[in-house]
């Protein structure tokens, strides 16, 4: 098949393009290149989106898969120049879609959504406070469309977190990175559940659903597990000399610990009103083919993505040395 990746030169686009590479298709990337490399074997077609015609001279395709993060004019640009020409359209979407952060055990067919805002953004808008949703809204918007376009031929995909080759964000990647440094380990005395999933795992789902015309809209979730245990695993998999040194949530507030991520926080760890964010019910999209691979696997993709970033690196998630030192002296 032909597959045109709108993107496909980082993350999740790139592993989408280098999977549907290794399953013998023909994969086009059309982004403007400056944000990374294709997959050895794909062809990029520069592009510029923000042109109303800077898709229109793109040849036919099978199948199309979009990552376009947060801008409902690209998606709707795309739909009006490529919908009636190809079989399948994958549109990955976000978590953040849903209204409901406190509920767990959510669907795609329970949770409330947030309203759709057919808008562009920047990235500096998503840092503003407000940013998550305004990130949601639009992703609602675009799948909107691609419904309607689309119908049947629409496989929609909502990520939670995501890890593994490629993964920039600092978060899944910080617990096996802080790990294979050894030693006295900040860890949250929280238990709550989260989920991940590893984008390897999610492109091989994104690959299969175009093969065989999978359609429908789902979320991009592995099985909620207890933050303790998963730490614990996660150490394990390293091979990990650490001592854990759990602190209470109001200790962690305290101490000026931010949650999930960003500068000086614990990713992973969520607050009580957050529960539901990271514990939805993963039944359909295992059902529907999402095959998730061992945690071990998983984490050595993490931990060789920290190596190659370096494990003392200046952050865009978790603690660094001397800020978990200062946390921990205080407890």
């Amino acid at each position: 098949m032909r597959l045109l990746a709108l993107g496909g030169t980082v993350f999740v686009g790139r592993a989408v393009a280098a999977e549907a590479l290794r399953r013998g298709h023909e994969v086009v990337c059309a982004a403007r290149g400056e944000s990374g490399t294709v997959p050895d074997g794909a062809r990029l077609i520069k592009v510029d989106r923000d042109d109303p015609d800077g898709l229109a001279a793109l040849p036919e395709f099978d199948a199309v898969v979009d990552v376009a993060p947060i801008s409902f004019p690209w998606v709707e640009r795309a739909l009006e120049v490529l919908a009636d020409r190809v079989a399948h359209w994958t549109f990955v979407s976000t978590i953040n879609v849903y209204a409901d952060e406190a509920t767990p055990g959510q669907t795609p067919a329970t949770g409330a959504l947030v309203n759709p805002l057919r808008r562009h953004a920047t990235r500096d808008d998503l840092t503003a406070e407000g940013g998550t949703g305004l990130y949601g809204g639009i992703k609602v918007a675009s799948e909107n469309a691609v419904r309607a376009e689309l119908g049947e031929r629409a496989f929609v995909v909502r990520p939670g977190l995501i890890t593994g080759p490629g993964d920039g964000s600092d978060r899944f990647g910080y617990w096996p990175g802080r790990f294979a440094r050894g030693g006295r380990v900040l860890v949250p005395a929280s238990d709550r559940l989260v989920q991940y999933l590893d984008v390897r795992d999610l492109a091989a789902w994104v690959v299969t659903a175009f093969e065989t015309g999978l359609g429908g809209t789902f979320d991009g979730i592995g099985p909620a597990v207890g933050l303790g245990k998963l730490l614990a695993d996660i150490a394990a998999a390293v091979g990990a000399d650490v001592e854990f040194v759990p602190a209470m949530d109001t200790q962690l507030e305290t101490a000026g610990v931010a949650p999930w991520s960003g500068p000086r926080s614990l990713p992973l760890w969520l607050p009580p009103t957050y529960a539901g964010l990271a514990s939805h019910d993963p039944a359909s999209s295992l059902a529907a083919g999402l095959d998730i691979r061992p945690l071990a696997d998983a984490v050595a993709g993490a931990l060789e993505r920290e190596r190659e970033l370096g494990l003392d690196r200046e952050r865009r998630s978790g603690l660094s040395a001397a800020e978990e030192a200062e946390v921990l002296a205080g407890l």
